[in-house]
């Protein structure tokens, strides 16, 4: 199963996430579930990157499917904008295929420099 946790600060903007595990739908190469949230959240990741001047941190464990994002600066209106489509995409995803392969939670998580 696919664990997510979705980190807001006090005025409920995300401020960053954490994925673990594997969907185990298919077999490895085959799991669509998978394959749908790693192709958001790096897209997320690199959108970040690319078109804002936040400052993240990241940490990943391919072996376990870790990845956890945090902003370390306040979030920019770009930022925000990005974090929310990310979370409204992996809402569609879980609501898609049953809580056996993707969980969500939330979390409120102040930014940490």
């Amino acid at each position: 199963m696919i664990k997510i946790t979705i980190y807001k600060n006090a005025d409920n903007l995300i401020t960053g996430f954490k994925v673990l595990g594997h969907a185990n739908y298919a077999e490895e190469g085959s799991d669509i579930v998978c394959s749908a949230v790693s192709a958001l959240v790096i897209n997320t990741m690199n959108s970040i990157e690319h078109f804002t001047s936040d400052t993240i941190k990241l940490d990943h464990d391919e072996q376990i499917g870790l990845i956890e994002f945090h902003l370390v600066s306040p979030i920019s209106n770009y930022g925000n904008l990005l974090l929310s489509s990310l979370a409204l995409g992996l809402k569609g995803i879980a609501e898609e295929y049953s809580s056996k392969y993707i969980r969500i939670s939330q979390q409120i998580k102040e930014i940490n420099k």
